[in-house]
């Protein structure tokens, strides 16, 4: 072989070996990518195979408690439209007739019933245990509870009533409220291996905000009742749904709003408000297909996947989703967080010079 053929033949080898050495992070690119599609259309395939089997409304005793307005009202009217029997529980006696009547035009079939009881769920758990009683004597177990009782309140922390009160309250409406009434059922529905249990919490229940240092807390509290709750249930076919509704067009928010601080109201705005007939579309879905996180809206999904921590799931693919999603979230987050400490310092820049300018009138 000559000189020139064995040079052409080095840099021919030479080329082609390093070409491959090139090429080799795209191929593996290739591969790696090919593995993901692949995982994830297995997870697709499967998680059907692992959720829960959904829970048919159809006949089914659904029990609302604050199911006399709001929120609760409109799930109350959502599961009679998918041929549940209801049993509305609230203290207003009038408010529970009023919802009765709006909740019965929602009827399927002539064999539907709505039930009303009047009850503070939030005081006696003797006498919230006595009525759930009789309610599953009159329309059979409950397969389905929803604790919707709840009430609102936003002020500064120091602002708060003489002798913090306000906190006493709340945590006793919105979270002891949940418990009587679940506790009353969970019985029955171990004995009888099935049911569904929805805590409706709030936005304000995953983060904490300006001026609800007294609702927050109440709220979060849920949280840890029902991940607690869907350990001990999960293996007797009972799963639990934490909603997770934004501000929704609700006599509470109204009433919520005369006390609400400048800084709390410019923050609630950055998500706008949502109407309770969605928030009951999304939630009765959720809890009928037995998922643990149920969120309103795509600033309610990122909330959801960015505060998921160690709650369970009802299917891989969310778990999948939780972890692809996170990193990009946190950084979404940062930026959310970053606005609302500027609207608090600049609301408490603003006070200051308008006390100071008061001074020198």
């Amino acid at each position: 072989m000559s000189y020139e053929e064995w040079l052409s033949s080095t840099i021919t080898d030479w080329l082609f070996f390093n070409s491959w050495w090139l090429l080799l992070p795209f191929i593996m690119l290739l591969v790696v990518a090919a593995f993901i599609v692949a995982f994830v259309l297995l997870l697709y395939m499967i998680s059907p195979l692992i959720s829960p089997k959904p829970l048919k409304l159809n006949g089914a005793h659904v029990v609302v408690t604050g199911g006399s307005s709001g929120i609760g009202k409109s799930i109350a009217m959502e599961c009679y439209r998918q041929g549940a029997f209801i049993t509305l529980v609230a203290r207003d006696e009038s408010k529970l007739v009023q919802a009765k009547k709006e909740v019965e035009k929602c009827a399927i079939n002539d064999k539907q019933v709505v039930l009303c009881i009047s009850v503070d769920v939030s005081k006696d758990y003797r006498q919230v245990e006595s009525v759930i009683k009789q309610c599953q004597e009159k329309l059979g177990p409950v397969d389905m509870l929803v604790n919707c009782a709840g009430t609102s309140f936003s002020g500064k922390f120091e602002e708060v009533e003489v002798e913090v009160e306000r906190f006493r309250s709340l945590m006793g409406v919105n979270y002891l409220g949940s418990v009587y009434p679940t506790r009353a059922v969970i019985t029955t529905m171990k004995e009888r291996r099935m049911g569904r249990i929805m805590f409706v919490s709030s936005q304000a229940g995953q983060i904490g905000l300006f001026g609800y240092t007294a609702y927050s807390p109440s709220k979060f509290a849920l949280r840890g009742l029902a991940e607690s709750l869907q350990m001990e249930m999960k293996p007797y076919n009972i799963y639990v749904t934490i909603a997770y509704p934004p501000d929704t067009d609700t006599p509470g928010l109204a009433e919520e709003n005369r006390t609400k601080p400048l800084e709390t109201r410019l923050i609630s705005e950055t998500s706008g408000v949502t109407q309770p007939e969605q928030v009951a579309k999304i939630v009765v879905k959720d809890a009928v297909q037995g998922n643990f996180n149920s969120s309103v809206g795509p600033d309610g999904y990122m909330l959801s996947a960015l505060t998921c921590g160690m709650s369970p799931v009802t299917s891989i693919t969310e778990g999948l989703q939780q972890i692809v999603t996170m990193g990009l979230f946190r950084t979404v987050a940062l930026l959310y967080l970053g606005s609302f400490d500027s609207i608090v310092r600049r609301c408490m820049i603003e006070r200051e010079q308008s006390k100071a300018a008061d001074k020198r009138e």
